[in-house]
């Protein structure tokens, strides 16, 4: 009887880890999928003109709040006077 419980608790455990592992492979897939989208939004961006590495920056500083924007600009103008950048 013991047998049986730890032979089905082990085919449980091999489903749910097979149900999971095919989980992560489908978010991948999709993940590459919308990598590959946003590769060729920004390939379309430059072919209109305008500058990708500009693009990147605006959309790094959207995903901040107003207060880590401000906070990151006074590091970099701190960093920048240190060099005699301004």
């Amino acid at each position: 009887m013991a047998d049986e419980i730890t032979e089905t608790s082990q085919t449980v455990a091999a489903g749910q880890l097979r149900a999971f592992i095919e989980r992560i492979e489908r978010l991948e897939e999709e993940k590459k999928t919308i990598s590959d989208d946003i590769k060729d939004v920004y390939a379309e961006a430059k072919g209109t003109g305008f500058d990708t590495k500009a693009l990147r920056t605006l959309i790094r500083l959207r995903k901040q709040d107003q207060a880590e924007r401000d906070e990151a600009e006074a590091i970099l103008d701190l960093y920048k006077a240190a060099l005699g950048m301004t």
